[in-house]
């Protein structure tokens, strides 16, 4: 079983792993430490990297040496039901949005917690229809994804990472310091990090979370030779 109540350790530590498998990205050794409700914030160019990045600390990648464990739990340990229900407890917003084009947006958005959790499918639909409004969408899109505008399927992409309450966020370019969602993506952002949510946020540009920069909060430059820490 995952564990219940508070969790003691770090949502995410990386200690020293290296992927298994290339995939175009350089096999270095990654170190980083999260504790619930705990950000870091990491600049990358490079999408490729990033979304591989996350991958793998979301378990999708093997890992050859070191370790990682999410909320407290070792990937690699896991069978396939338990990694199933582990990322359940994670909300991700990757780069390729991943979007299945022949089917309504509203189950794309949905597909996830259904997926990975037992939560109620009205329950998830009414937690969608406030995150939905919340973002700046009239309701939960029923229209299939490519009929909606770039904008609006940001918001969307958004909503699928919040629902369901998860434990650890993997954003990739979540929002830009125009964009007219950026204070709702930062009060939910607030919101789900009181509650303990650990937060991975990586964007090409600094200038987007100057705004946002709390004393000690972590900071990373990631690149081909790996995490490294950036001070400021």
């Amino acid at each position: 079983m995952l564990q219940d109540g508070p969790l003691l350790g770090p949502a995410l530590e990386l200690v020293d792993a290296c992927p298994q498998v290339e995939r175009g990205v350089l096999p270095v050794p990654y170190n980083l430490t999260l504790a619930p409700g705990e950000c870091a914030l990491i600049e990358c160019r490079d999408p490729v990297q990033s979304t591989f990045f996350t991958d793998f600390c979301a378990g999708q990648v093997p890992v050859g040496s070191g370790t990682i464990r999410c909320l407290g739990l070792a990937w690699k340990d896991l069978d396939a039901v338990r990694t199933d229900a582990l990322r359940g407890c994670i909300g991700r917003l990757t780069l390729n949005k991943g979007w299945v084009d022949f089917s309504p947006m509203q189950m794309n958005i949905l597909w996830p917690g259904l997926y990975h959790t037992y939560t109620p499918l009205q329950e998830l639909v009414d937690a969608a229809v406030r995150l939905c409004i919340d973002f700046g969408l009239p309701g939960l899109p029923t229209v299939y994804p490519t009929r909606m505008s770039a904008v609006d399927r940001q918001r969307a992409a958004l909503v699928r990472a919040f629902l369901n309450g998860p434990s650890l966020l993997l954003l990739e370019e979540p929002v830009q310091p125009m964009d007219d969602f950026y204070d709702a993506f930062i009060m939910q952002l607030t919101a789900a990090r009181d509650r303990g949510c650990a937060v991975v946020w990586i964007s090409s540009g600094r200038e987007v979370w100057q705004d946002y920069i709390q004393p000690g909060m972590q900071q990373f430059r990631l690149s081909d030779g790996g995490l490294v820490s950036v001070r400021r």
